[in-house]
C-alpha cells in the first residue's frame, strides 16, 4: 500500500486505523473526459471488495446503452464481489442541448429522494451518483441541501458525484475533488464519439 506523508494530523481524536477508514465523498469534475470512467473504476475496486454498489445515473437516457453498465450487472451478478444496482433517472438527455427538459427535472429529484433514502436505510456501500453535479447546478436540487445530507449520512457509505461544474459548496465539503481538465479531444477535431471509447 503507498505510504505518503500528510501536510498535517487532523486533531480530532480518531486512530490511524479510525481515520483511514471513514467514509469519503468524491467529486469527479472538470470540462475533461473521464469523470464517470474514474467513478466506475472505483466501482469495479469496490466490487472487488465485496461491497454492495448503488449507481444512479441522472438526467441520462433509459435508452442509453452504457457498457460500464453491462460489465457492473454481469460482475454483480457472478457471486464473487459485491451486488450491483443500476438505477436511471433520465428521459433523455444532452450537455449540448437542454431542451424540454421538466420530465428529467422531476425524474432528478425523484432520483435525489430514492438516494436519500437509500443512505439513511445504509442500502449501499459505495453510491455513484453520476452526472449528479447537473441538477445541483442548474438548481433543480439544492446544494445545501445534497451537502447536509452527505455530511450526516450514517455508517461507512462512500458516494462519488461526477458531472461538469459542481458547486463551490459540493466542493468544500468533498474529501477528495478531481477537476479533469482537458487539454486535447477527438471532438475539437469534428470526431465524433465511437463505440468502446464514450459508450
Amino acid at each position: 500500500m503507498p505510504q505518503g506523508q500528510p501536510v498535517s494530523v487532523p486533531d480530532d481524536g480518531l486512530t490511524t486505523r479510525q481515520r483511514r477508514n471513514r467514509p469519503l465523498l468524491f467529486v469527479h469534475t472538470g470540462v475533461g473526459k473521464g469523470k464517470s470512467t474514474a467513478a466506475f473504476g472505483l466501482a469495479l475496486r469496490a466490487w472487488n471488495q465485496g461491497w454492495p454498489i448503488g449507481v444512479f445515473q441522472f438526467v441520462k437516457s433509459a435508452k442509453w446503452k452504457v457498457g460500464e453498465e453491462n460489465a457492473l450487472k454481469v460482475l454483480g451478478a457472478s457471486g464473487e464481489g459485491g451486488s450491483v444496482d443500476w438505477h436511471k433517472m433520465g428521459e433523455g438527455w444532452s450537455w449540448v442541448q437542454r431542451d424540454n427538459q421538466l420530465d428529467n427535472e422531476e425524474k432528478a429529484r425523484e432520483g435525489w429522494e430514492q438516494v436519500k433514502r437509500d443512505l439513511a436505510a445504509e442500502t449501499y456501500k459505495l453510491y455513484v451518483l453520476d452526472e449528479f453535479a447537473y441538477p445541483m447546478h442548474w438548481g433543480w436540487i439544492d446544494t445545501d441541501e445534497v451537502v447536509e445530507v452527505m455530511r450526516n449520512r450514517p455508517g461507512t457509505q462512500h458516494v462519488v458525484i461526477t458531472g461538469r461544474n459542481a458547486p463551490q459548496k459540493l466542493i468544500e465539503a468533498a474529501d477528495l475533488v478531481t477537476d479533469m481538465s482537458k487539454v486535447k479531444h477527438p471532438m475539437d477535431a469534428g470526431q465524433k464519439g465511437q463505440r468502446g471509447i464514450e459508450w
